[in-house]
């Protein structure tokens, strides 16, 4: 776990990292001066029992919400001193339940690039597309989707807009068992050839053991647990 802020090589600075991180609502601390990091490449999984604070944990990531204590280092820079469009973009959240708009599920896939007048990545939306096994979806109305395909379209929305790191909560939770297993080999091969960092919240101990290099055990918003799934997770 690094907590040194200080760092200045950037071969060797995390690409995320939560420093004393801490959230109290209505005098209530759901995320309690929580300090971990992860670099490129890497995927680290939160884990714990509902209410344990995780998914509090990563809308503080992004800064979806606002930290009372404690702050977010993306790439070495204090993410206060980046716009919130600038954040969350270069640190996406993908929702248990992304919110998509009304249209087609292309329309939502490209969504990002299209409301920043960019140019669309027709070729790249299509591989992701593809790769979840939504090809013949694009002109698909998103109210016809199940919660299962609704979830792929967020992550490929995400993906889209090119973010350094993937924030994920239950990526997988509406998936059977075959899905899952296609989203957990997409995913592996994003984050390894993009060079992302990973933050997944799961419940799933056995997923957490297949995709994570490191575990975060949270409890009542504290760090109840941290180091490798051997460490960490129970047999």
């Amino acid at each position: 776990m690094h907590t040194d802020t200080q760092v200045t090589d950037s071969s060797e600075r995390p690409l995320l990292e939560a420093v004393d991180l801490t959230r109290v609502v209505d005098g209530t601390t759901v995320v309690d001066s929580v300090s971990v990091s992860v670099s490129r490449g890497d995927i680290l999984a939160v884990v714990g029992p509902s209410g344990a604070g995780k998914s509090s944990f990563l809308r503080l990531l992004n800064r979806l919400d606002e930290p009372s204590a404690g702050t977010v280092y993306v790439d070495g820079v204090d993410y206060r001193d980046l716009s919130p469009q600038s954040v969350r973009r270069r640190v996406g959240l993908v929702p248990q339940n992304p919110a998509l708009v009304s249209g087609t599920v292309w329309e939502n896939a490209v969504r990002g690039p299209v409301l920043r007048n960019e140019p669309v990545p027709e070729e790249r939306t299509r591989e992701l597309l593809s790769s979840l096994g939504l090809l013949d979806y694009e002109t698909k109305d998103v109210s016809e989707l199940s919660g299962g395909e609704a979830q792929r379209v967020g992550l490929v929305r995400t993906l889209v807009n090119e973010p350094d790191a993937l924030l994920l909560d239950e990526p997988t939770s509406n998936l059977d068992t075959e899905t899952e297993t296609t989203v957990e080999r997409l995913l592996r091969g994003v984050i390894s050839d993009e060079g992302l960092a990973c933050v997944i919240v799961t419940h799933d101990v056995a997923q957490a053991r297949r995709l994570a290099d490191t575990v975060l055990s949270l409890e009542n918003g504290a760090i109840s647990g941290f180091g490798t799934p051997r460490e960490v997770l129970s047999p």
